[in-house]
């Protein structure tokens, strides 16, 4: 082995001189190893994040065909009694609140309108807005065709006509066997009205039907035609300026959480000036506000 050259070479190298080129052979291998698990790496990134983008592009598609399908679709109005309007749907049908204070005081001097002239006459609603909207109104029980009484302006015999009087009975005075009069109405539905009505110590405003669970829009649409609160029950109005947590959550509709976020609002906007400023509050049920509020007075 002395023989060979090379050998003698590497022998005549120092042990120092030795080592430097050991070091710098490793250190050429451990460069080209990380160099060779970066490419690696990097190749692994670029096909995860490709494979994010195309099932971003592949959500981004099914969002964009669903809000096509929503675009699509219409609003669905359905036959209603104009004298039985809240404010949440007077909101809906984009009716003022003048033009619903003037409805829900003649219907608190007890009379109806029987008519789309007479509601116009009443509200004081355009003509624009009588022609989107009366075509859903009924009066009365609803003929078997569907037709309403037709909108201001319409030159009808039928407009001309006097509807009979609806005989109102009292809610709070209804029974089982009187609320199974109603077509729709059985044993279980009425006996859970009755369960309902007693929950609440007697119903303070008839929309309070429509809340109970199993209900049909049509079922509710011929109660509101023949049952109203003619006999509401006495409550104690609790002070909304003053009331605590503990005094509002026993208030139908409400709970504790809901109770607690009235107390809060009060407490950074300071004490309510109206009724109106709990539509402002955080998950308060809008289409129970006007049920709610007649359990509460404002004190100065």
């Amino acid at each position: 082995m002395k023989g060979n050259k090379y050998f003698y070479h590497w022998y005549y190298y120092t042990q120092s001189q030795k080592r430097g080129f050991i070091a710098l052979l490793f250190v050429f291998f451990a460069v080209q190893l990380l160099l060779y698990l970066y490419d690696q790496q990097q190749f692994d990134i670029g096909g995860r994040e490709g494979s994010v983008v195309e099932g971003q592009h592949k959500i981004q598609k099914e969002i964009d065909s669903l809000r096509l399908l929503q675009a699509s679709k219409k609003d669905t109005i359905y036959l209603f009694n104009p004298n039985y309007l809240t404010d949440y749907k007077g909101y809906i049908l984009e009716l003022t609140p003048e033009e619903l204070d003037r409805l829900f005081a003649h219907r608190a001097a007890n009379h109806y309108v029987n008519s789309s002239l007479e509601f116009q006459r009443v509200t004081g609603v355009s003509d624009a807005w009588m022609a989107k909207y009366s075509r859903y109104f009924v009066f009365g029980n609803r003929r078997k065709n569907g037709s309403t009484t037709n909108y201001i302006g319409a030159s009808t015999s039928k407009q001309k006509e006097k509807a009979k009087p609806i005989v109102i009975r009292d809610i709070n005075a209804a029974t089982i066997e009187t609320l199974q009069e109603i077509y729709g109405i059985g044993p279980v539905l009425s006996k859970r009205i009755i369960e309902d009505r007693t929950k609440w110590g007697g119903y303070v405003h008839i929309d309070q039907v429509k809340f109970v669970y199993g209900l049909s829009e049509e079922v509710i649409a011929l109660l509101l035609q023949q049952y109203a609160v003619l006999s509401p029950p006495q409550i104690v109005q609790i002070d909304l300026n003053n009331a605590t947590v503990n005094d509002l959550k026993n208030i139908p509709y409400l709970n504790y959480y809901l109770a607690r976020e009235i107390i809060k609002y009060r407490s950074l906007h300071g004490d309510f000036v109206n009724k109106e400023q709990l539509k402002e509050i955080e998950k308060i049920p809008l289409d129970k506000i006007h049920i709610i509020s007649l359990y509460l007075e404002i004190r100065n």
